[in-house]
């Protein structure tokens, strides 16, 4: 095994040795550097400071690189990465019934999924990235960038990733794993699309909406043994893409300058002139999407009053609002705005599933002989 990761980390430094001579010569400052050159240990790059605040603030320093490598310090896209997953979950457990504890279970074990798998995602990238970034203004001071580490203890700080995310999805029903390996293929390849095409951000959506499959398979239901059922999951699933799309697309916007310099491809570079009408539709084809995956699930008018208000609203407020010329404005709606939108679809799913719940209870569909079988039904807990 250290063999293999020994060559494919060979083969990282013969790609960033082929790459940085294919890019325009730069100052000493900004130089690219290839594997094969390594900082001293005691020399810090310029304008680099340790985290002061702030969780990993409190980790000793030499794990301080790998924290910043999982964005552990900026978790904005953990959450984007749990929302489908939370979408789907709470969808399916109003269409099964599925007692409050396992939801909450399941709801846990996918957060803890997002965080180590967006970690592994970020480090992913960050290798592809690393002859890149230091062209970028807010990416030069990343850890492989500013060579904090090298590409070899990335490469193998990701197995250690995969390995962790793999035991959590061991958690899950059997079928969970047929459903959640595939979506690795989708991460190793978004950084690719970057080089390839203007619309990576469409890739990313079908790695990061992946969650929306998840749902329905951890709580038991088989997404493809219903039509019906299916198509409601899928149009789940491009619900969640077509969001993807759009809250990156004004993330890509703080780099658009740079990225047009060192030749990243962007939706934000393709469609510049266009970008709020881009958005919009967008908007549009997400809120219809969720609309038809509320009805072919059989969801009450609650959830699809809600979600539509909700969704719209706070898209059309951000479409509206940022100032896609400002860094500071795009990532503020990009921060932000994930829980205004993201919030609200989880809200209104919620209280469809009050709703659900409430009325199979009142026509005595609930197990109601002891508490333990209310809470947990006929699954077992996953913590017992």
């Amino acid at each position: 095994m250290l063999v293999g990761v020994s060559r494919m980390a060979s083969l990282f430094s013969l790609s960033a040795a082929s790459k940085a001579s294919r890019l325009p010569k730069q100052s000493h400052d900004a130089r690219v550097f290839t594997t094969s050159q390594t900082l001293p240990s005691a020399r810090k790059p310029r304008n680099y400071r340790p985290p002061k605040a702030g969780l990993i603030s409190f980790l000793p320093a030499s794990w301080i690189p790998y924290a910043e490598l999982a964005r552990l310090d900026k978790p904005a896209g953990t959450y984007y990465l749990f929302f489908p997953c939370l979408f789907s979950t709470l969808m399916a457990a109003s269409y099964t019934h599925t007692p409050p504890l396992a939801v909450l279970e399941t709801c846990a074990l996918f957060f803890t999924g997002a965080l180590i798998m967006r970690g592994a995602g970020c480090t992913i990238n960050d290798l592809w990235d690393r002859n890149l970034d230091p062209h970028v203004a807010r990416t030069r001071l990343r850890p492989l960038a500013r060579q904090a580490l090298t590409p070899f203890r990335a490469l193998t700080f990701t197995g250690f990733q995969l390995l962790a995310g793999l035991g959590l999805l061991l958690q899950f029903p059997t079928a969970c794993l047929y459903y959640g390996i595939p979506s690795l293929v989708l991460v190793a390849t978004y950084p690719l699309a970057k080089r390839i095409t203007h619309y990576p951000q469409f890739v990313l959506g079908l790695a990061f909406s992946w969650g929306a499959f998840m749902g329905f398979p951890a709580l038991g239901v088989d997404p493809i043994s219903d039509p019906t059922t299916f198509k409601g999951i899928v149009a789940l699933y491009g619900s969640c893409v077509s969001w993807t799309v759009l809250y990156d697309m004004v993330y890509a916007h703080m780099d658009i300058k740079d990225d047009a310099k060192v030749g990243i491809k962007s939706i934000a570079l393709r469609h510049e002139k266009e970008t709020k009408a881009v958005l919009s539709g967008l908007a549009i084809v997400q809120t219809t999407l969720l609309i038809t995956a509320g009805a072919l699930l059989n969801a009450s008018p609650l959830f699809l009053v809600s979600t539509s208000v909700s969704t719209a609203g706070t898209l059309g407020l951000m479409i509206w609002k940022v100032r896609l010329k400002h860094a500071s404005s795009c990532w503020w709606w990009f921060k932000y705005g994930g829980w205004f939108t993201g919030g609200g679809i989880s809200l209104g799913l919620l209280a469809e599933y009050v709703y659900q719940r409430d009325r199979n209870d009142r026509q005595g569909e609930v197990p109601t002989s002891a508490w333990r079988e209310l809470i947990y039904g006929h699954r077992p807990p996953l913590f017992s």
